[in-house]
């Protein structure tokens, strides 16, 4: 809370002068007008992992989004608490009738931040979005030429595929041509990949010969811009000053914390005012803690395990399968989610989403399974690895633990299973590099649309190095569904793209969790996301 300001001291007040007391010396008025305002406390967050870098269009992970949310925005945005889509750094946006061209009308007066050596001379315009939808559309763009990249949510969804071409139409408006109608397309401005760079820093990070900077020390638009970072331990952020919505009353922190129970204590204890995502055995510590409120939401989210579809013995669809019924998922669910909030996961995306197919089962059946293995010519059973999740979240709360269980019901059918699990950018990086034969992975969803589960995890363009899924009548369907602003083309669409995603099992579906976020009650204005991410924007300690 910011203190009050002292009044005027040129000269005495009326009521000093009425009293006979002499003014304050000139030697004290300076004095006080040098103290200045308390500064807001900072508000901190305990954070579950460490972002991977500060460049958003790099990177897809929760973590590093929740991170770079606060710096950076993107055209448009999701309506807080909702998957409704507002303006942000557009004021405007229409879609031709025909689905194929976006038009945007930009915010005026957007701020970028400053940045050690680099100060911005104008305000954001047309020519900021084209430099950083250029990064993605144009392999032969100067700035990847210095810093060659891979954009990993642009590449899974096929964005330079997708788009004819970006056009600058004048200072302040943007166009998006589009190959084919996509009636989703605007949506995807509003996640945090899209985020808009400044045209002008990259320039200045280019003539430097520092281009690999972008993902270091982050320019964006953001109400909070980057202080300091220290791997596995703590990000420092600061108010915008020349941020062009409210500006925030005080600093904010991520203090990174792997370990949930740490991350209940330091809660308890008063070091952080929000947590990430707990886990459902972690909520008993803060069962009648009146100074804590635990905020639920049942989430658009998933767990899997993701088979290596490059390499044997995961690259045969009976082994799969084999793989999959074996689980006994009701014995999982009871030592992982003892609240009973969670929903076993039988399709690619959660039931709540239109097009979902309901028709779809899991089956549990250990005897199918062995004929399966035999069938693929393993009847005297196999060995692959099973990489166990590093970092606890809501929908697999315990890597370890559910790599154990599954460990014990593969043996039943003659496999056995080498539990491995690595550091989490390391976990990432080599599952990406194809090391894996079986890994864990998840996914959450911010639009509430069918396609964002489906395209970037699953399609052809998702699958670049042959170890992910990619079947041309399943890509057929889902390409038809984007298409269409039919719902019920959409819907039947995706029903059927289902189907074939559960005949060829790249995934072994896991489940559907609830979210569950604490905060404590000396904060105010911060509400929960869909899919359990955070956003810090007026939110402040009382």
């Amino acid at each position: 809370m910011n203190a009050p300001a002292f009044p005027p001291l040129s000269r005495p007040s009326a009521s000093l002068r009425l009293a006979g007391l002499a003014p304050l010396s000139l030697a004290l008025a300076a004095a006080l007008l040098a103290v200045p305002a308390l500064a807001a406390k900072p508000l901190i967050f305990c954070a579950d992992a460490s972002p991977e870098g500060f460049d958003p269009g790099l990177w897809d992970s929760s973590t590093t989004n929740n991170a770079n949310r606060q710096m950076f925005q993107g055209l448009l945005a999701f309506k807080r608490g909702s998957t409704e889509l507002v303006p942000r750094l557009a004021t405007a946006w229409q879609m031709s009738p025909d689905a194929k061209t976006l038009t945007l009308t930009l915010r005026r007066g957007v701020q970028f931040h400053k940045a050690p050596g680099f100060t911005p001379s104008r305000a954001m315009n047309a020519d900021d979005v084209l430099f950083t939808f250029g990064r993605f559309l144009n392999p032969e763009h100067p700035f990847n030429k210095a810093f060659p990249a891979t954009f990993v949510y642009p590449q899974n969804m096929g964005l330079a595929q997708m788009v004819e071409g970006l056009d600058r139409v004048d200072d302040h408006t943007v166009r998006f041509r589009l190959k084919q109608a996509n009636a989703s397309f605007a949506s995807n401005l509003a996640m945090v990949w899209a985020s808009i760079h400044s045209a002008e820093y990259g320039a200045h990070l280019l003539k430097q010969g520092r281009a690999n900077q972008i993902n270091n020390q982050p320019v964006g638009t953001g109400p909070y811009r980057f202080k300091s970072y220290a791997k596995d331990d703590v990000l420092r952020m600061e108010p915008h000053p020349e941020y062009w919505g409210n500006k925030q009353a005080g600093a904010l922190v991520f203090s990174i914390s792997r370990e949930a129970n740490v991350r209940v204590q330091k809660l308890l204890a008063g070091e952080c005012q929000v947590a990430a995502a707990l886990r459902d055995v972690d909520l008993a510590a803060l069962d009648g803690k009146p100074d804590i409120t635990v905020m639920k939401t049942q989430a658009l989210n998933i767990s899997y395990l993701s088979f290596n579809l490059k390499k044997a013995p995961t690259d045969q669809r009976e082994v799969r399968e084999a793989l999959d019924i074996a689980i006994d998922r009701n014995a999982i669910f009871k030592a992982l989610f003892p609240r009973g909030d969670a929903l076993q996961a039988v399709s690619a995306f959660p039931p709540s989403i239109p097009g979902y197919n309901s028709k779809l089962k899991n089956e549990y059946n250990p005897a199918r399974a062995r004929e399966l293995l035999a069938k693929a010519g393993h009847a005297k059973g196999l060995e692959l690895d099973l990489w166990a999740l590093p970092v606890a979240r809501p929908t697999n709360p315990n890597g370890q633990l559910m790599a154990q269980l599954i460990q014990q019901d593969w043996a039943k059918i003659g496999v056995k299973a080498n539990i491995k699990t690595y550091e989490w950018g390391e976990y990432l990086k080599r599952a990406n590099q194809g090391e894996h034969s079986v890994y864990m992975s998840g996914w959450s969803g911010e639009t509430g649309d069918a396609d964002e589960f489906l395209t970037p995890n699953l399609s052809c363009a998702a699958n670049q190095s042959g170890i992910k899924f990619c079947n041309k009548e399943f890509d057929a369907l889902i390409d038809a569904a984007r298409a269409t602003p039919d719902a019920k083309k959409r819907q039947a669409a995706y029903e059927k793209a289902q189907e074939i995603f559960k005949r060829e099992r790249p995934w072994i579906t896991m489940a559907h969790s609830a979210i569950y976020m604490p905060v404590r009650r000396d904060v105010s204005g911060f509400i929960m996301a869909p899919n359990g991410s955070v956003d810090f924007e007026n939110v402040q300690r009382k």
